[in-house]
């Protein structure tokens, strides 16, 4: 059979030119992705920008299988993966972020559980959580980490952020230790899911429990991939536990069932709880080099337990603390002098315990009625606005003397040819600032107005010149718009860079009376 030049251009020519084109279209999409950045404000060379440039080639791989030589199913596997790794990295990049705010190991970390520790529900104005609000910020939060560790669901812990003056955590552990999350952003840890997985079958467990008519099961937010909750009376606590303890092992589970409050029943995979979850992050921290250097735990349940079993760590049990929670501490560390019961409640036991084992000051700012009893000889620019802060709210609130010594204090607290730059722009001399401040003495009473700050943080970028960050909140009985107000008592100058509304969310009540924004400001200290 002889050559067939023309058969051969035929069958090989689009071959070659679809080969050549994919290759074109790869080459330009790599060029780009090495040298570009794919959101305007990420660079390529940062974490998120890997993960965005990740994310990119996901999205035009189906793109490529119409040059590609290959089939489109390879091309979709291919970007199965490239999602699948995207999920993992951005777990591991939002751990490394948490750990990368902090210049070295953690001085102190506190986990908490939320409702009845963190959260007293029966203190309507939440006095306690604001002088904890108010310790965290002015002390801790810029070389400390704050862990909430909560029996609550994703949806039912938001709805609490939404109802209480909480913090915003840099980790939260959700779901009796079932689920953690990184930030603001809840950034779910796909490592502690993949853990969770051995030895259990969510089926498995729902067969099983149905077999028993005393377990009435908890909301569908409640029920988590792996946890499955349920309301049972405590006469029925016991019998059941074990019993399906034994027929879920027979099945070839490993599960742990954890009974608290007296009514709620938990199934969780045998690695799962507070504890577990808790050791799961120290260790997280080890590996990176940063284990923290003192760790507190605090809870008021039996779903806190486990976190009192960590080793090294301090622990302390609220006043309010229920009756499984002391029994297990009666029998299993009743001797450890590293685990107090407080004569506080919820988040004053927290303040309590912190000096109790001198993890550092345990002074709350709004516990101060005078800025110059709060000094410890450093400048610490957190510390300033909280106090300011806590003052200009008993101001509005009429609960300090109005005298002319305390607003000349408060003059003299200036730079006397300082500005304040508001969040619109307004450019106003300080002085005229403070006349407005002490025109504005007493209106707020009568009122549960209530001013606090979060998310405090600060970096020096000059000699005597710090760039301050901050979400500023305030409650009120009617919706109010919220500018910004500095003073400093050492003598220094506040002038807002820019600010943008960070949100303003709520329920019932809340809704129209918390308001909350985000500041960025200059404090320029006096040579």
């Amino acid at each position: 059979m002889g050559f067939d030049f023309y058969s051969f251009v035929g069958h090989w020519c689009p071959s070659i030119a679809q080969r050549l084109l994919h290759s074109i279209c790869l080459y330009i999409c790599f060029y780009f992705l090495s040298t570009q950045s794919i959101h305007p404000k990420v660079s390529n060379h940062s974490p998120e920008g890997k993960i965005n440039q990740l994310l990119f080639l996901n999205s035009v791989a189906p793109f490529f299988s119409c040059f590609s030589f290959f089939p489109a199913s390879h091309v979709l596997a291919f970007s199965f993966w490239v999602s699948l790794i995207r999920t993992v990295l951005i777990s591991i990049i939002a751990a490394l972020r948490v750990m990368d705010r902090l210049n070295g190991s953690a001085s102190l970390v506190i986990v908490s559980d939320l409702d009845y520790t963190m959260v007293d529900h029966d203190d309507t104005e939440n006095l306690a959580l604001l002088r904890f609000n108010a310790l965290w910020e002015a002390y801790y939060r810029h070389d400390s980490l704050l862990v909430f560790s909560t029996g609550r669901s994703p949806t039912i812990y938001k709805q609490l952020r939404k109802e209480k003056p909480l913090l915003t955590p840099d980790i939260t552990v959700l779901s009796v230790g079932t689920e953690i999350i990184y930030g603001e952003s809840m950034i779910p840890d796909s490592d502690w899911e993949q853990l969770l997985n051995k030895n259990w079958n969510r089926n498995i467990v729902t067969e099983e429990t149905a077999k028993y008519p005393e377990l009435s099961l908890q909301s569908e937010t409640e029920q988590r991939p792996h946890k499955v909750s349920f309301y049972v009376e405590k006469v029925h606590a016991l019998k059941i536990t074990k019993a399906l303890s034994e027929s879920l092992q027979q099945r070839g589970l490993d599960v742990k069932i954890i009974y608290s409050g007296g009514i709620a029943l938990d199934v969780l995979p045998q690695g799962a709880g507070k504890g577990q979850a808790l050791a799961y992050l120290i260790k997280k921290f080890q590996t990176y080099g940063k284990p923290p250097l003192s760790t507190l735990v605090c809870g008021d349940s039996g779903n806190d337990a486990e976190l009192f079993s960590v080793p090294k760590v301090y622990g302390v049990m609220v006043s309010n603390a229920q009756e499984e929670l002391l029994e297990w501490h009666a029998e299993n560390a009743k001797s450890n002098p590293n685990i107090i019961h407080a004569s506080e409640r919820c988040a004053a036991a927290i303040i309590q315990a912190i000096g109790y084992f001198h993890l550092g000051p345990s002074i709350s700012p709004r516990d101060v009625s005078d800025f110059s009893e709060c000094k410890d000889g450093s400048f610490n620019p957190g510390h300033e606005v909280v106090m300011f802060y806590s003052f200009y709210e008993r101001w509005r609130r009429g609960e300090v003397q109005k005298t002319e010594q305390s607003i000349q204090k408060l003059r003299l607290s200036f730079y006397p040819l300082g500005i304040i730059v508001h969040p619109s722009g307004f450019e106003q001399p300080l002085h005229q600032y403070i006349d407005g401040v002490e025109r504005s003495y007493g209106d707020k009473q009568g009122t549960q107005f209530r001013v606090w700050l979060d998310r405090v943080s600060s970096a020096q970028i000059g000699v005597d010149i710090w760039l301050v960050k901050f979400d500023k909140w305030e409650l009120s009985g009617k919706p109010c718009l919220v500018y910004a107000m500095y003073c400093n008592i050492l003598q220094s100058l506040f002038v807002t860079l820019c600010t943008s509304e960070a949100f303003v969310s709520g329920l019932g009540d809340f809704d129209s009376t918390q308001n909350g924004f985000n500041f960025f400001l200059y404090l320029i200290m006096l040579a």
